[in-house]
């Protein structure tokens, strides 16, 4: 692992809302609190928070509301998704001015973009805003891939950080977790939260755990115990963590298993599992199947 500042457990924060879709500003105090309590890093309005449901006001006030609560405990994380690029710099100096220390930003995904458009976008997003900037890779959601060669680019710019990915490609992750252990001014964020003891084995600076929003505590202690070397509590804190996310995961899409995540959050008192449009709340039967079991933990 490399000396970047940027390491540790951060956690893709759900974006808690009323049931008329307005920001829930007193739960997105206690998810706040939780996560500074655990030690971990919230990053706002990526994939689990919505982030492309988030309208631009609100994107402001969920910065301002985490920075507040934060309170310096811990380093906070903001996500940049949309397609226009000048609403998008927009967006991030906003962050940036109300607090955020890090922006996470995925690739536009309206158009399919060759090699160098996407080297293009990073660079002058990077040249254009005042914070740091981390690159985001979701191949889930953008239909897109920023091949190796491209990160390794970036990775020379002084205004790019890290990068998220969240790929599922093994080979790419340790391509990618080389690239930032050949320099202290570039970390790697694993966001495929099942391989998140194996990439911190690999010498990854810090990983991206959906589930975390739950049990922020388990991969806190994940995290300690690969520092320390002692894979044998990471593997299996790795394994116990894996069975907590079938809860909301298993023969579930992408939209709907943020709503069950909202429903195990809901059972500790953090949020209520309202969802931005066009995400949709669970059928009440499956809603308290959901809850039970995560009671039951």
């Amino acid at each position: 692992m490399n000396n970047s500042k940027y390491r540790g457990v951060v956690v893709p924060m759900v974006t808690p809302v009323t049931q008329d879709g307005r920001l829930d500003v007193e739960a997105v105090k206690r998810i706040t609190n939780f996560f500074a309590e655990n030690q971990v890093a919230p990053l706002l309005m990526g994939t689990t928070g919505e982030g492309n449901s988030v309208s631009q006001a609100d994107g402001q006030l969920f910065v301002e509301t985490v920075v507040k609560a934060a309170n310096k405990r811990i380093v906070v994380y903001a996500g940049l998704t949309g397609t226009c690029f000048s609403e998008q710099v927009r967006q991030a100096e906003a962050y940036t001015a109300l607090g955020a220390d890090v922006i996470v930003a995925t690739l536009p995904s309206y158009y399919a973009l060759t090699e160098e458009q996407m080297y293009d976008y990073y660079k002058t997003l990077a040249d254009c805003i005042t914070g740091p900037l981390m690159l985001y890779n979701i191949l889930a959601t953008t239909h897109m891939s920023i091949p190796v060669d491209v990160i390794r680019r970036l990775a020379d710019h002084p205004n790019i950080v890290g990068l998220k990915d969240s790929e599922r490609d093994l080979e790419r992750m340790a391509q990618c977790i080389d690239i930032a252990k050949q320099r202290d001014d570039f970390a790697y964020f694993c966001g495929w939260a099942a391989q998140s003891a194996h990439s911190l084995e690999l010498g990854g600076n810090g990983i991206v755990p959906s589930t975390g929003n739950f049990v922020p505590d388990m991969f806190q202690q994940l995290f300690e115990a690969a520092m320390q070397g002692d894979w044998a509590t990471a593997n299996r804190l790795q394994d116990e963590t894996n069975e907590i996310a079938k809860i909301y995961q298993k023969d579930r899409t992408l939209g709907q298993s943020l709503t069950a995540l909202k429903v195990m959050m809901q059972t500790k008192g953090l949020c209520e599992p309202w969802m931005l449009m066009p995400l949709t709340r669970l059928a009440a039967e499956e809603e308290q199947s959901i809850a039970s079991k995560a009671q039951a933990l």
